[in-house]
């Protein structure tokens, strides 16, 4: 028995220790298509390469990095949040709603509005661990919710928070000189969000359900009760977008998050996370996120019409999707 049994040990131990040099590469990979990307537009464009731009790269990174991390707890899972970028949108307005509205104090109404976030992500979870709906259509019916609710709750207006200056400064503030809080605040979600993923119970059932969910269910784990957890965890990743992208704008605009899932769903992906599950991490998913908002700001910096902007990030999500599916057979 023993004989039999050292050598699939050594096999499992083998293919464990492959599977992390070649996530390590993935990694490698994706930084260097970020580092060659931005040597393009610092060689084709000569107000690209500057210390502003390199800041505002990483000011326009904190929305779709903020829902990147945690979208990528759900892709991992194998499932899929469509509903990100309007629920971000939502948590916005909600947020305009407790302090603008309702008048409550900024240490009251920003918790209220990252909460509503992880509201929005427990009904995720609901639908998809509970009531067996796909996480496609359960995630996309929850983005035209979020869409109606946002426009019904703020009367199709912007609310404003001009009486509100503490809040603005939550995103545009400056604890480091010269640095945005709201950069900040992505560094430190990024990094619990990391240990979270890799050095707890919760990281190990995410890569575990994504994995082998049958698997897992029989092993004597409660695969709904986390897998609610996980959505509405992340949910409240969603929530604290949206925090911060109405305090970068100074308003709660109700329309402003339609297609931010597809570019946070984008950045999870390039950064090295499979959409069939089992496999990503943040560090890989915060690459992904530089790299799109390089792509962003490199072509208006060379005056690309929008239009055309919108052309080539799709191509570089097809290409992520295309680059995942050849990942997945190699696998």
């Amino acid at each position: 028995m023993t004989t039999v049994k050292a050598p699939v040990a050594e096999r499992q131990q083998a293919g464990g220790v492959a599977g992390a040099i070649k996530s390590r590469l993935q990694q490698l990979l994706a930084f260097a298509s970020l580092i060659v990307i931005y040597a393009f537009f610092s060689i084709v464009s000569p107000f690209f390469f500057s210390y502003g731009n390199f800041i505002a790269i990483l000011f326009s990174t904190v929305v779709i990095g903020t829902l990147a991390v945690g979208t990528t707890f759900v892709i991992i899972t194998g499932g899929i949040d469509l509903s990100i970028g309007t629920g971000m949108a939502l948590c916005a307005v909600m947020s305009g709603v407790f302090i603008v509205n309702m008048g409550l104090p900024l240490a009251v109404g920003v918790p209220l509005a990252i909460l509503f976030g992880g509201l929005i992500g427990l009904v995720n979870g609901i639908n998809v661990a509970l009531l067996k709906i796909p996480p496609f259509i359960a995630t996309l019916a929850m983005m035209l919710v979020a869409e109606g609710l946002a426009l019904v709750l703020s009367h199709s207006t912007p609310i404003y928070f001009s009486n509100s200056p503490g809040y603005i400064e939550i995103s545009a503030g400056n604890l480091i000189p010269n640095v945005p809080n709201a950069v900040l605040i992505l560094l430190v979600i990024a990094i619990i969000a990391g240990v979270l993923l890799t050095k707890s119970v919760l990281g190990r059932y995410t890569y575990s359900i994504g994995s082998n969910e049958e698997a897992t269910a029989l092993s004597g784990i409660d695969v709904r009760r986390w897998k609610l957890g996980i959505y509405t965890f992340a949910g409240l990743f969603i929530g604290l977008a949206g925090v911060m992208i109405s305090a970068r704008l100074g308003s709660a605009q109700p329309a402003t998050g339609m297609g931010y899932e597809l570019q946070a769903i984008a950045a999870v992906v390039i950064g090295g996370t499979s959409l069939s599950g089992g496999k990503g991490s943040i560090l890989g998913t915060l690459i992904g996120a530089l790299i799109i908002s390089v792509l962003n700001n490199g072509l208006q910096i060379m005056s690309i019409p929008q239009e055309w902007q919108n052309v080539i990030l799709g191509c570089v999500i097809l290409v992520a999707v295309y680059t995942d599916r050849i990942r997945k057979r190699e696998a």
